[in-house]
């Protein structure tokens, strides 16, 4: 199964869309969009800048744990991942990002 992401609004009526891999986990998580048409433009910018190494940074949480943002041209964060239990795992979810966005279909669930 190819990796996807899926536009969805969320409960305050915000937008929002979550990019997974193949096997259905979640790799990235935008950020609210107060538009449908907000988050359609976030989707498309995280296709572009996905495809570059330096929009990724690697962080940390308040609990230690490695995380990474992908960022647009304007430094503005555009999806955010979850938290892995080592660099290794982090930098695996990096490369799914890279590999899976630039051709992920959009499954829109706001309908």
């Amino acid at each position: 199964m190819a990796g996807k992401f899926e536009l969805k609004k969320a409960k305050n009526d915000h937008f929002m869309f979550n990019l997974k891999a193949g096997n259905g986990e979640i790799i990235l998580t935008s950020e609210m969009y107060t538009t449908k048409s907000g988050a359609e433009n976030g989707i498309h910018s995280v296709k572009e800048n996905a495809k570059s190494p330096d929009n990724f940074k690697a962080l940390l949480s308040k609990k230690g744990e490695p995380y990474f943002v992908l960022r647009a041209g304007n430094n503005q964060v555009i999806g955010t991942s979850e938290t892995y239990s080592s660099d290794s795992a982090m930098k695996n979810g990096m490369e799914s990002v890279k590999k899976t966005a630039p051709g992920a279909a959009v499954d829109d669930q706001t309908k």
